[in-house]
């Protein structure tokens, strides 16, 4: 094992956290705060990462009592100072940690490839993954998948590459208990509630995993105030979350639309939504935006239709609801820029434009499959001089642009795009920001409020678009 020091207190099950992205690092932190009734610690809790410069990186920022991702969220700010001080929470590259885990929860990537832009399934990196744990794990082991992964990977992938690895060890596959609890992990202002303070979906290769998952959850989530769900198999909880977030993105896409027509004859979106948002059933109703981003709406809708032909041999279910779902949101930011174009004349060529946000969701610093990285790559096609401002990014990977981290002189731009709901963003006094003359101010996402606006509108030297409007 690495030099990470060894903290195991020999009355505390050890518990690995494979993989500390945005997910797996939250997870490591709501265990490493769990506690019994005299308010001790009730895990040593080993989050693990591949050794490569990102994965270092976010094991030198645990082991520091840092979160390794820029976000908005106190209480997981709190959280991590209370976790470092008590000690119980480590990060390490090094697998041989697996071999002493009690518990472990696999927080990994599966990821989907494109081929001539059809999607395809890309198992070879996560199955390399459960190979590392079916290598190390003991005999009595619960392993709790909470990675978005096809139905059918519990029960046709995971479990018979811990039974090869298992029998090559002469060890029982069957002491070990293999559970799918899903994250419903929402990165921003309430990071660390929405996984100790929110529902949770849950099952088990047989009963007695999926009871050994329940009495690991209860203990790290207020299942008293969000009750646990049990569902029959593991096919039927990685089901659940890919059809969770298909139905989120589908209805996103459905509102776009409806977008194109109430700016086609010239009312507020926005307004009519909040109607209808009165009717109880209807309070969730998605609303036009810059795009959908993130690494989950962006690809798990392809996860039915992969599933059914790559893991259940299933050629004739077609999924063109969730298909059409991705390829619609995908273009949402190509909207925003061509009514960007079409008021500036019908060209971008050499205007300067700022970009007010590159991350994908508010309050959070992930740029993975931000819409933004699409508006940019377009943009720059079009001869633009580009600029990014976001509080909370600070490499922007995906493009290798420079961003600046705090809100500049709106001076010298042509357009001034809003694409990001960060709060900093709405608590700009535009009545009192000086702004040259001629500039577009852009609500690509509902960012700005409507007195901001009407401070906009109040200076008649200054143009205003929006999306939705």
């Amino acid at each position: 094992m690495d030099q990470t020091e060894n903290f195991k207190v020999l009355s505390r099950k050890r518990v690995c956290i494979q993989g500390l992205g945005f997910v797996g690092s939250a997870m490591a932190l709501a265990v490493a705060m769990a506690r019994n009734e005299s308010g001790d610690p009730l895990y040593d809790v080993m989050g693990i990462d591949v050794s490569n410069e990102e994965g270092k990186r976010r094991v030198g920022e645990i082991n520091k009592g840092l979160f390794p991702f820029e976000n908005n969220d106190e209480k997981l700010a709190e959280a991590m100072t209370e976790a470092y001080k008590a000690g119980n929470l480590k990060a390490s590259t090094d697998i041989d940690y697996y071999k002493t885990a009690d518990v472990v929860i696999v927080d990994i990537n599966l990821d989907i490839s494109y081929k001539d832009g059809d999607p395809i399934l890309d198992l070879e990196p996560f199955r390399h993954a459960i190979h590392t744990l079916g290598r190390t794990i003991k005999e009595g082991c619960l392993v709790i998948v909470e990675t978005t992964v096809p139905p059918g990977t519990c029960e046709k992938i995971i479990y018979p590459i811990i039974c090869e690895e298992f029998s090559i060890r002469g060890l029982d596959a069957n002491k070990v208990y293999i559970a799918h609890s899903y994250e419903r992990v929402m990165p921003g202002k309430n990071y660390f509630d929405s996984i100790v303070n929110f529902w949770r979906v849950y099952s088990g290769r047989n009963k007695e995993s999926a009871e050994q998952c329940e009495l690991f959850l209860k203990t790290v989530i207020s299942t008293e105030d969000y009750p646990l769900t049990r569902l029959q198999s593991t096919t039927s909880t990685e089901l659940a979350k890919v059809l969770e977030n298909s139905y989120r993105a589908t209805t996103i896409a459905f509102m776009e639309e409806w977008g194109r027509f109430a700016e086609a004859v010239g009312v507020d979106i926005y307004e009519i939504i909040d109607a209808i948002r009165m009717r109880p059933t209807h309070s969730n109703m998605r609303q036009p935006g810059f795009g959908v981003g993130g690494y989950c709406l962006t690809k798990d809708p392809y996860f039915g239709g992969l599933a059914a032909k790559d893991i259940f041999g299933l050629y004739d279910i077609e999924f063109p609801f969730s298909t059409q779902a991705v390829k619609t949101n995908n273009a949402m930011p190509l909207v925003s820029l061509h009514k960007i174009q079409n008021i500036l004349g019908g060209s971008l060529n050499n205007k300067k434009i700022l970009l007010m946000g590159v991350s994908y969701r508010q309050d959070v610093g992930d740029t993975r499959y931000s819409p933004s990285e699409i508006f940019v790559k377009e943009a720059l096609k079009q001869g633009s001089i580009i600029e990014c401002e976001d509080p909370l990014v600070t490499v922007w990977k995906e493009t290798n642009l420079p961003i600046i981290h705090t809100i500049p002189q709106f001076i010298g731009y042509d357009v001034i795009i809003f694409t990001v709901q960060h709060k900093q963003y709405t608590e700009i006094d535009f009545g009192k920001k000086e702004i040259s003359d001629g500039t577009l101010i852009f609500d690509a996402n509902r960012v700005l409020s409507k007195g901001q606006i009407e401070d906009i509108k109040q200076n008649r030297k200054i143009k205003f678009g929006s999306i939705g409007r």
